[in-house]
């Protein structure tokens, strides 16, 4: 069986990101029932010097679309710095997930092989294959981001699991034989 660089990426991002947005409703759930302000949340972070629930967020959406664009051999993306509420940041892990689920699987056409160049600062440069840019960049960046707006929404109160975690795992479970 031959794994491609679309299934590996676009499954990926939009199985984790639907994870996400299920964060999003148990966060909207129980700030409803406890009767405080959701919005709350999104300067919430774990540390002082890490960035908030709201950059944890917009980065694991940016990592989502900035991966597949550089291994379509597109511009990469520009970090942008927003100021969303709750509910606008919502709304940007839906339009990421309806932007990868349009991406055809041709897209990805010899991707695993072509060089992909981040540059740090003037004079350091990472210099990878496009699968070693998703394999080693873009999948620990997105998890990293993802994962840590998990570990915001528990810290503040949310009563969230594991099981909210791999919500897609449910497809695979089954009585043993």
């Amino acid at each position: 069986m031959t794994i491609t660089i679309h299934q590996l990426a676009i499954d990926t991002f939009v199985n984790m990101l639907g994870t996400l947005t299920h964060l999003f409703d148990r966060a909207t759930e129980h700030a409803a029932g406890r009767k405080y302000n959701v919005g709350d949340l999104v300067t919430a972070r774990l540390a002082p010097d890490m960035f908030p629930f709201s950059t944890q967020v917009y980065l694991a959406c940016h990592h989502a679309k900035d991966g597949p664009e550089r291994l379509m051999g597109h511009e990469p993306l520009a970090i942008e710095r927003f100021h969303e509420n709750f509910e606008q940041l919502g709304a940007r892990v839906s339009a990421t997930l309806d932007y990868l689920r349009a991406i055809p699987e041709t897209a990805f056409d010899g991707a695993e092989q072509r060089m992909i160049t981040i540059t740090i600062n003037p004079e350091r440069v990472f210099e990878m294959t496009g699968f070693q840019f998703l394999r080693d960049w873009t999948l620990p960046h997105f998890y990293f981001h993802v994962v840590t707006a998990y570990d915001i929404l528990r810290a503040g109160g949310i009563e969230l699991g594991k099981r909210d975690y791999v919500r897609h795992l449910v497809p695979y479970l089954r009585a043993p034989k």
